[in-house]
């Protein structure tokens, strides 16, 4: 097992390059079984999620290969249509191939899912989609088992907009007879990036990019390339770090990336002192003089994401004062509090509020991730805590951060990727 060891209070400096979005991927992937044929998917990141839906797709007779960020999908083999508990289990996004099966071989049996360790996330929304679809839907010794000889068109609201149970109606509803209207749908630019390459499949879908999608149905699609947009949560994340720890009047840069999908967040780095430069694909951040609290409430997109609340909660510690940080989205995703606590931090949790008071200095300790973003802000906090900060359990960041090690030491972090026994 591998954890992260950190010398903190290194200046960061310079430019750094995002990789393509995780979540786009994993969305893009269970896509491709809609239609026989190859696809290229350019823009890969090299992660362990990724890795873990290419074996989910492998063991449907898919054939799979990612080389120089170059992902191939060879579809033409498919012959099973399960998602086996052993791969679900490790990756939420994984019932994202509920739709495509169901859509285009009228069957599909898919084990609930796992992930990150922190809360409820109910796959009710993704379950009755399909049914309102024309399937029928059974939850079987964990499994979800649906059947149906053709979907039709439908008119679904989602009570909370939902990217998950968006982007697995919108694939199924691709292939169903008829029309299907869904509103209060996601508009995260990974949906976005999911119903274009669907239209480029040969989808009929009008709305993209808004909270209401129609799609008329279609009898087959055929195969596409795409080019993966960057991940903009390892835009927001390297973003903060440069607000954290950046060197005084230094500039860190991060190209390869979309400014338009960070607004909320480049909003709330210049309430923080922030100096903020924008260009088609890149930003450049000059870290505060003094880091100013500022309070941010999570919302669906295009506010403040859940995402990045952990990473926030990090850049508050330093701040001059008294922050709120409310998650309207996942009420108890604060693992991370009591690993920032021993850094140091004032953080007190009411609910899902955090309240954060701002102190002069953490010291560096051994701290343990318990999910993917957590794992950033102990990353974050690590960088800038006085002393050696060891971060445990890093494979949760290597589900959507690619070399993120390497990355900041670009900047001047000094940190390290070391191997050690967890139980030794």
């Amino acid at each position: 097992m591998d954890k992260f060891v950190i010398h903190g209070g290194y200046h960061l400096e310079g430019t750094v390059s995002v990789s393509g979005a995780k979540n786009s991927t994993l969305a893009l992937m269970p896509a491709t079984l809609l239609a026989n044929g190859v696809y290229h998917l350019f823009n890969t990141p090299h992660l362990r999620d990724v890795k873990t839906m290419s074996d989910l797709l492998h063991t449907m007779g898919v054939e799979v290969s990612l080389n120089d960020h170059v992902l191939r999908i060879d579809t033409r083999g498919i012959q099973k249509f399960e998602a086996p508990y052993e791969l679900v289990k490790k990756m939420r996004a994984s019932i994202y191939v509920l739709g495509p099966l169901v859509g285009r071989f009228g069957e599909a049996k898919v084990s609930l899912p796992g992930g990150c360790a922190w809360g409820p996330r109910p796959v009710n929304l993704h379950i009755e989609g399909i049914r309102k679809l024309g399937a029928t839907v059974e939850l079987d010794a964990g499994y979800i088992v649906a059947r149906a000889q053709r979907l039709h068109g439908a008119r679904i609201l989602f009570d909370i907009s939902s990217v998950g149970a968006t982007g697995n109606v919108l694939m199924a509803a691709v292939l169903a007879k008829g029309t299907t209207l869904i509103e209060n749908a996601a508009q995260e630019p990974e949906i976005v990036q999911l119903a274009e390459f669907l239209v480029s499949m040969g989808a009929k879908i009008h709305g993209i990019g808004t909270g209401r999608l129609e799609v008329e149905g279609v009898d087959e699609l055929h195969p596409a390339d795409v080019t993966t947009i960057p991940d903009r949560i390892e835009t927001g994340t390297f973003l903060i770090a440069g607000a954290l720890a950046g060197k005084k009047h230094g500039v860190v840069r991060v190209e390869q990336c979309n400014p338009q999908h960070v607004g909320a967040l480049l909003v709330k780095l210049e309430d923080a002192g922030a100096s903020i430069s924008v260009g088609d694909n890149w930003i450049e951040i000059v870290p505060p003089e003094e880091i100013r609290p500022v309070n941010v409430t999570t919302a669906i997109y295009p506010g403040f994401p859940t995402d990045m609340q952990a990473q926030w909660i990090a850049l508050m510690t330093r701040s001059t004062g008294t922050s709120v940080i409310t998650d309207t989205i996942y009420y108890d995703r604060f693992m991370h509090v009591p690993e920032l606590q021993r850094l140091g931090a004032n953080i007190t949790m009411k609910d899902n509020i955090a309240t954060v008071v701002g102190v002069p200095k953490l010291i560096g300790a051994t701290v343990m991730s318990t999910d993917l973003r957590a794992s950033a802000s102990l990353i974050l906090a690590g960088l800038v805590a006085e002393g050696t900060t060891e971060v445990l359990r890093v494979y949760h960041i290597d589900r959507g951060y690619e070399s993120v090690e390497k990355k900041l030491q670009l900047l001047g972090a000094r940190i390290e990727r070391v191997e050690y026994d967890e139980f030794g």
